[in-house]
């Protein structure tokens, strides 16, 4: 699965890659996003790419309520394309989420260890995903972050996309979120079928950071720092 990631990059990396249409945008680096938080996204728009930002956590169109989008932050690829919440967006607003790494953890839930894993070459990457627009129902009155919402409006959210973990993933977790290989997001956002699987083995090194990230409300370069000088081996599950 894929419950917090990075994205420390800014427009003009993910325009020279996918050649942007639209207003550069002034991206802050994020090192602990979190649901239900804003993210950057990349979406096939007006015979280009655009980037747009979306909330984490998919909220179907016809859900009465939004706090389903907590349960929806992401999708198994295997099975999207059927089930109610995500087939309509599979066939028609699918999306990249940019990102230059993503965070699992081990160990028991009193002491839980978080890695940081990211691509051995450094650098950008895309997840799959998919995203949607729901409209506030008529009588819905909406707290927290969505309180600034009215009958009618509309807000955009997102899913990232998992698979069976690859060998350097499966000693932390059984699945993990799909990164296309960079020739494949053109074909992935123009509605294309194509296999949707783990990144090869030996291509992501992983390594413990603190649990500073531990908190969704902690998001500073303390988060990726490494700890120890020498990235440790995660302990292969009994």
């Amino acid at each position: 699965m894929c419950g917090r990631f990075t994205q420390r990059f800014s427009w003009r990396e993910i325009h020279e890659l996918l050649d942007l249409i639209g207003t550069p945008a002034n991206l802050a680096p994020r090192y602990n996003v979190a649901p239900g938080q804003q993210v950057a996204t990349v979406r096939a728009e007006d015979g280009g790419r655009r980037l747009a930002m979306t909330r984490w956590g998919l909220i179907p169109s016809w859900a009465k309520e939004p706090n389903i989008g907590y349960r929806l932050i992401n999708a198994r690829s295997e099975t999207a394309q059927e089930k109610p919440s995500f087939r309509s967006a599979w066939r028609s607003r699918r999306c990249l989420i940019p990102a230059d790494g993503f965070y699992e953890w081990t160990g028991e839930r009193k002491a839980r260890q978080p890695w940081l894993i990211t691509m051995k070459e450094g650098g950008l990457f895309f997840f799959a995903g998919l995203w949607e627009r729901w409209m506030v129902p008529a009588g819905q009155e909406l707290t927290g972050a969505l309180a600034d919402l009215r009958e009618g409006d509309a807000l955009e959210t997102c899913t990232i996309l998992t698979t069976a973990a690859n060998a350097d993933i499966s000693r932390l977790h059984h699945r993990m979120p799909v990164i296309l290989p960079f020739e494949s997001c053109k074909p992935w956002l123009a509605g294309d079928d194509m296999s949707l699987g783990p990144l090869p083995p030996e291509t992501m090194t992983l390594h413990q950071v603190g649990p500073l990230v531990n908190k969704a409300t902690n998001d500073d370069p303390r988060c990726v720092e490494p700890v120890g000088r020498k990235p440790a081996q995660p302990r292969l599950p009994l």
